[in-house]
């Protein structure tokens, strides 16, 4: 089953485009955060990684066994304009891993694959 939509596309769209034009927007930044980690969720739906970018939002994604107490096993944890820059392909997922802007455990924390966001189904 997908997750469940929080965010409404339209508004979530706006969003980015409003962190866009104003990256200290902190109202628009965390709408286009949370929208955001809801289109990874819907990408690559699952529970094997957890994605955080504090103090916006979390989400768990991407395929594999299913992660239910303590720490998870793969986690993936970046600032906001990060994972804004990364889900929006400002910049790329190995750009900002090798510069320590994420921050990536686990044999399943890689989001390469599915990221920027643009390239695998919605145009941000």
């Amino acid at each position: 089953m997908p997750p469940r939509r929080r965010t409404d596309p339209a508004v979530g769209r706006a969003a980015v485009a409003a962190w866009r034009a104003d990256p200290t927007d902190a109202t628009a930044r965390r709408t286009a955060v949370r929208f955001t980690l809801e289109e990874l969720a819907d990408v690559a739906p699952g529970h094997t990684v957890e994605v955080r970018v504090p103090p916006d939002g979390a989400v768990q994604a991407v395929e594999g066994p299913r992660h239910t107490r303590g720490t998870p096993p793969n986690v993936v944890e970046t600032d906001p304009q990060t994972w804004l820059a990364l889900a929006t392909g400002a910049e790329s997922w190995h750009e900002a891993l090798a510069a320590g802007r994420v921050h990536a455990s686990g044999e399943r924390a890689d989001l390469a694959p599915w990221l920027p966001l643009q390239a695998t189904r919605t145009r941000l």
